[in-house]
């Protein structure tokens, strides 16, 4: 391979390919493990599969069920699987890298995260409840009729917690620090600016991924992208991802299955409460959710300092993580550091 043609694929120094390679790696991956997903999904909604099962998916109950288990589990496996295997033999990168860790400080910072979001969600109906914007039309609902309410319940928990890992796995862990890496290689681009604009970046591809959503709008593209904030900060502050996880868990999960509210323009088929709105979109945000509205920014803005606050007090500094940018494992193998792209 010619010299400059090297330099523009590999890092010689890192030993590993350069920035855009890595994502193009990543974006490879995903399509090959969504082509298994697909096969995955297939095979565990299919008759035989069902025949083998045999009084277990007997029920229309029981092949819903099947069919929900069989999609999350191969979103989930595509999405973090691609994430640890990219990361693993191409970033050079463990697990932990990526903000995930299992000490005892990591699991006070996901408890944290997890009362936040719950918090934040009750706030938010509580204010919209308190003005009339919201009314109590049922309780204990499930969408489709004769199925039990509580198994559902438990449904839209698990896949709440599914997609609060993988997403954040995703879009934080991987892509906001490999972004934040390859910013390093601007000379004039100091750690804190370089997480700085990835964060932005991301936030704004989080905004946009959410951008063909049912009842999208120009609103609710800006309330994603400063709710992606908000998840980073607990990021970029920590170096781990413990807090967004936390948060992304149980802001979807109160917010839909707690509290009936559209989560991100959907619904889940089920909830604890049923809520009529009645109130101006520009502050519920309406068929989107709360994200999309005025109260949703607020709650936005309210968890993004209490973020910051909780760091302060538990690490006694609020500052971007040097590891964002700089961890060990994306630092040079040989004597000397080697360019962070």
């Amino acid at each position: 391979m010619r010299p400059r043609v090297r330099r523009v694929l590999w890092n010689d120094d890192a030993r590993r390919p350069r920035l855009p390679w890595r994502i193009a790696a990543l974006v490879l991956t995903i399509v090959l493990l969504g082509y298994l997903g697909t096969l995955v999904f297939a095979a565990a909604t299919s008759g035989s599969i069902r025949a083998v099962l045999g009084p277990v998916a007997s029920t229309e109950q029981s092949a819903v069920a099947i069919r929900n288990v069989a999609s999350l589990a191969a979103q989930t496996l595509v999405i973090a699987g691609a994430v640890v295997l990219v990361g693993r033999f191409v970033d050079r990168r463990r697990l932990r890298d990526f903000g995930i860790r299992t000490d005892r400080a990591w699991w006070l910072d996901l408890g944290f995260g997890l009362a936040l979001g719950a918090l934040l969600m009750t706030l938010v109906f509580l204010f919209e409840l308190s003005v009339g914007w919201v009314a109590v039309r049922d309780r204990f609902v499930v969408a489709r009729a004769g199925f039990a309410f509580w198994p559902w319940f438990a449904w839209g928990l698990l896949t709440f917690v599914a997609v609060g890992v993988y997403e954040e796995l995703l879009f934080r862990g991987y892509l906001l620090t490999n972004l934040a890496e390859g910013f390093r290689w601007f000379d004039r681009i100091s750690p804190i600016g370089a997480v700085g604009l990835a964060t932005l970046a991301t936030s704004l591809l989080f905004g946009v991924a959410h951008a063909a959503n049912p009842n999208a709008s120009v609103a609710s593209v800006l309330g994603i992208v400063l709710g992606a904030v908000m998840l980073a900060a607990g990021y970029v502050l920590t170096g781990e991802l413990a807090i967004p996880i936390g948060l992304h868990i149980t802001w979807n999960f109160f917010q839909g299955v707690v509290y009936g509210f559209p989560v991100s323009g959907t619904g889940g088929g089920v909830s604890l409460i049923a809520v009529e709105q009645s109130g101006p979109r520009l502050f519920t945000g309406g068929a989107f959710g709360p994200e999309a509205g005025l109260v949703g920014v607020g709650a936005i803005l309210l968890g993004t300092a209490l973020t910051a606050g909780w760091v302060q007090w538990r690490y006694g500094r609020l500052e971007i993580d040097a590891s964002v940018a700089e961890p060990e494992l994306r630092r040079a193998p040989t004597d000397g550091d080697a360019p962070a792209e």
